[in-house]
């Protein structure tokens, strides 16, 4: 099944597995439906159950597909597709039963765990608290503990779960800084200006979190990447990210072309990619690589660029605006506002070690702000690039700003 295949005039190509197989569900429905399956053939008299108890088939009930709208929210906005018309309604639909109490048991689990509100949730949420739990089981170990998780119907099961994928995500998130902070003392050697492209492999890293590093790398450099780890037989698995400009798959489809033995086997979309090679040929991939890149890429692509939606007045910045963005479904191919302004910095004091916690003030006004991943004080004076978001502490909401970039 593929909304994409040559012949299909199903009007929404950018479904997730997840949504694939939900249509696939909707048209079994209706086609049972007219095979009367639940029909009037299946209605049995009171007298006659009362008479005949012993023998008679359990009634069969038309499935309510609704009720799968929380796992095909999930599965869409954690599978990162674009997030056209179609996809945000299946999104839409999802939060309003997960906000309505109406959730499987190990999502509420894992919402418990991950200290959210499901009467709050947000699709930012599926896509930063739950998924990464989920996807950390299937990184480390088993991804059959998220999938038993999702399947299970018991609170006390799900939430022993729920704990145990919380633990390999904390495991995963140590995992990726020892392999962040390896990736970035290899590049101490090379002038990273000079490239348009990375490709890492180091011996200790693990497969299971290479996309993440390739991701993190992509978003610090403005560069394709592919990040390697060690597999069986010799071979290396890479895992790869790429910017805007370039679509991935399509650039190692033309590497593949040209060194048809370099390349074992790859495959993804746009955004990211996997591949397969042998240890031996990691140097000849990197040069190949680089340079189909340099072909497809201008130097004009590699400066990163933030479109912003302008400066916003003090008064609109509040929490009434921030809690009606909030409800909005954002994601990939439709991101959420971004605005930019001066401010002038008041406070600053780090928290949780690596985050830059703020007070600005802008026309006599102060707001809350994080800068996330910046340990380093700031000047007194910035120009910022920032999200308005609702930040709840201790029972209380407020407006909070997330500097996505300063200068």
């Amino acid at each position: 099944m593929n909304p994409n295949q040559l012949g299909c005039s199903f009007p929404s190509k950018n479904l997730a597995g997840v949504g694939v197989m939900f249509y696939v569900l909707l048209a079994l429905r209706a086609e049972l439906r007219t095979r009367d399956k639940w029909g009037q053939t299946r209605f049995i008299s009171p007298t006659a159950a009362t008479q005949n108890k012993s023998s008679l088939a359990p009634i069969e009930r038309e499935p309510n597909l609704a009720n799968l709208l929380d796992l095909v929210a999930l599965g869409t906005v954690a599978d990162v597709v674009k997030l056209d018309q179609n996809n945000r309604i299946l999104v839409q639909q999802g939060l309003l039963r997960i906000r309505a109490g109406k959730t499987c048991a190990g999502i509420n689990a894992l919402f418990q765990i991950a200290k959210k509100n499901p009467a709050r949730v947000i699709s930012h949420d599926l896509g930063f608290a739950i998924g990464p739990r989920l996807n950390a089981a299937g990184r480390l170990e088993d991804m059959s503990l998220g999938i038993g998780c999702l399947l299970c119907d018991d609170d006390d099961a799900a939430m022993l779960m729920a704990k145990r994928l919380d633990e390999l995500n904390h495991e995963r998130r140590c995992i990726e800084t020892e392999m962040q902070e390896a990736a970035m003392t290899a590049l101490e050697t090379v002038q990273v200006v000079d490239n348009y492209s990375l490709a890492l492999f180091d011996s200790s890293w693990h497969q299971g979190v290479i996309g993440i590093l390739a991701s993190r790398l992509k978003d610090k450099f403005h560069r394709p990447t592919i990040a390697f780890a060690e597999s069986k037989n010799g071979e290396l698995k890479g895992s790869g990210r790429s910017i805007s400009a370039l679509h991935l798959r399509d650039a190692l489809d033309l590497v593949s072309k040209r060194h048809p033995t370099l390349i074992k086997k790859f495959g993804g979309h746009a955004a990211a990619a996997g591949l397969t090679i042998e240890r031996e040929y990691f140097e000849n991939f990197v040069v190949a690589f680089e340079q189909v890149v340099r072909e497809l890429l201008s130097e004009s692509d590699l400066q990163q660029k933030l479109e912003s939606d302008g400066a916003l007045t003090a008064q609109d910045i509040n929490l009434e605006f921030a809690q009606q963005l909030d409800q909005q479904i954002w994601g990939q191919g439709f991101p959420a506002p971004l605005f930019d302004d001066d401010f002038v910095v008041q406070q600053q004091r780090i928290v949780g070690e690596k985050h830059l916690k703020l007070r600005l003030e802008k026309s006599g006004q102060h707001f809350e702000a994080i800068l996330f991943g910046h340990a380093e004080p700031l000047p007194d004076s910035i120009h910022a690039a920032y999200s308005l978001s609702v930040n709840e502490y201790n029972g209380k909401r407020g407006v909070q700003l997330i500097i996505r970039h300063w200068q």
